[in-house]
């Protein structure tokens, strides 16, 4: 299989994303205390030391961008307030902007944080909400000049159900056409980037995995990426130690490395630009191959 038709290549701190060149590795680190991964930053002792030497451990193995959180979005976490959202990511943010030029996301919904990040130095925003939460935060990346991830989300709290070995999912989620429906409902946050003067060289999408769609939906818009794709913006995939992956396989966060690495596969043969990531030297592995075999001209 062959990638859809080249689309314009983005420029981050002097690097290029040349999408459908070869897949791009986003390491995640988590700056919170309840993160379904287990991998919470706030954990830590010196959070800022953690952060420091994992994002190195990231770097070292081939992540090409970082992705820096600072409030849960597994399903039943608690909302935390911009203060306290900027506590845990600004101190972590600029010790990594003396540490790396790499490319660094905030993962955000809030305009208020998403501003000051870009002013202490992050690149772009990586939003779950694809800009429909906060109304604000949409003219924010337009006056920045900031690129946009914007995620599908149907996330509601009466529609997760909670297991203590297996974490949050989505049950009873409804659609009348999972593919058209995600399609549909992008096409809405596309319409509000528009709007703000985001271009479309800056955006990109995330087809939301795991927030708002049970187990078989997860599996089946993984099979069918390549139909989001057909959009025309570079996908970003988020499935990393998911709960789907552990409900599929029976196995808690810490387990799913080997179904992430399937999923990352699958993901990049259905046209995935980017793998965000806990592991991220089995995904970079994973991908290399992956690029090999279907990407034209191998891996690069």
């Amino acid at each position: 299989m062959t990638p859809p038709s080249p689309l314009p290549t983005l420029h981050l701190r002097g690097r290029a994303f040349v999408w459908g060149a070869r897949t791009y590795i986003m390491g995640i680190l988590n700056l919170t205390p309840d993160s379904f991964s287990g991998d919470g930053l706030l954990r830590q002792t010196d959070v800022i030391d953690a952060a420091l030497a994992q994002a190195q451990h990231m770097l070292a193995a081939g992540a090409d961008l970082l992705d820096l959180g600072g409030e849960s979005t597994r399903p039943g976490a608690q909302a935390v307030s911009a203060e306290e959202e900027l506590a845990r990511v600004l101190p972590v943010l600029r010790a990594l902007r003396t540490l790396t030029d790499a490319p660094i996301s905030i993962d955000t919904s809030k305009a208020r944080v998403a501003a000051e990040a870009l002013a202490a130095g992050a690149d772009l925003i990586n939003d779950v909400w694809g800009l429909r939460l906060d109304p604000d935060l949409a003219g924010v990346a337009a006056a920045a000049g900031a690129p946009v991830v914007l995620m599908h989300n149907r996330s509601t709290p009466k529609a997760a159900t909670i297991d203590p070995a297996l974490g949050g999912r989505y049950v009873g989620v409804q659609y009348a056409d999972l593919i058209a429906d995600i399609k549909r409902e992008m096409g809405i946050c596309l319409h509000v980037a528009r709007r703000a003067g985001i271009p479309d060289e800056h955006i990109i999408l995330d087809p939301g995995i795991g927030f708002g769609k049970t187990v078989a939906q997860n599996l089946e818009l993984i099979d069918r990426l390549g139909e989001v794709r057909a959009l025309g913006y570079p996908i970003l995939l988020g499935a990393s130690r998911k709960s789907f992956i552990g409900y599929t396989l029976d196995l808690p966060p810490e387990q799913r490395e080997e179904g992430t690495a399937a999923a990352t596969a699958v993901g990049i043969v259905r046209g995935a630009d980017i793998i965000r990531v806990h592991d991220v030297l089995t995904n970079v592995r994973v991908a290399r191959m992956a690029d090999a075999i279907v990407r034209r001209g191998g891996a690069g």
